[in-house]
């Protein structure tokens, strides 16, 4: 059961609802446009402020539903967690796209909302007040990560669960190493409050 639960998580994390929801907005393929990347952030800028927000919902629903599908098959907490880190895997690498997908942040919110939701809402005020000094979403995805292990080990998850939320946060920083690259460099692209209109 945790193979069966593990496998359906990755499939589901790895739907590019990016990737299918700038299309429907017009935009063309959404891996040659800005960043590159298929996530809520880079749709957000090339499609506008809806389908970015429509694709961050998705992509938390997505995780969410990966670690429930866990839980549906097996009754213990080692396959939700790891189903978990699937479906940010399923996100970050999808096999039908090259291996080639987002950067895994709105899906780990997701998974972790299920997993440890005590931990969660400190983690958003991490990334919040991150962002809002640095003006960086991608420092405060990264300091939001960081933070989440000890959080859900401050706040009593489960061991799996924790371990999860370390591999989880070694996961974006991997991710995030270009990004921090541009950050040092005074080159990474500045929050927005005002999407391009579409």
């Amino acid at each position: 059961m945790p193979i069966l639960a593990i496998i359906a998580a990755y499939a589901i994390g790895s739907i590019p609802f990016a990737l299918i929801l700038a299309r429907s907005w017009g935009t063309r393929d959404l891996r040659h446009i800005g960043s590159g990347n298929l996530g809520a952030a880079n749709v957000w800028r090339a499609a506008g402020a809806t389908a970015g927000v429509l694709v961050a919902l998705l992509d938390i629903a997505k995780g969410a539903a990966g670690v429930v599908v866990a839980e549906r098959l097996d009754g213990g907490a080692v396959a939700p967690a790891a189903a978990g880190v699937a479906a940010v895997v399923g996100h970050i690498y999808p096999v039908w796209l090259g291996f080639r997908g987002g950067k895994g942040v709105a899906t780990s919110c997701g998974v972790f909302a299920v997993l440890t939701p005590l931990a969660v809402l400190p983690a958003l005020g991490v990334f919040t007040v991150s962002v809002w000094i640095t003006k960086y979403i991608s420092a405060g995805s990264v300091m939001a990560s960081l933070a989440l292990p000890p959080l859900a080990y401050a706040t009593g998850s489960s061991g799996p669960a924790v371990t999860a939320a370390a591999g989880v946060a070694a996961l974006v920083l991997f991710r995030h190493r270009s990004n921090l690259t541009r950050v040092r460099a005074g080159t990474e692209p500045r929050v927005r409050m005002v999407a391009p209109k579409r």
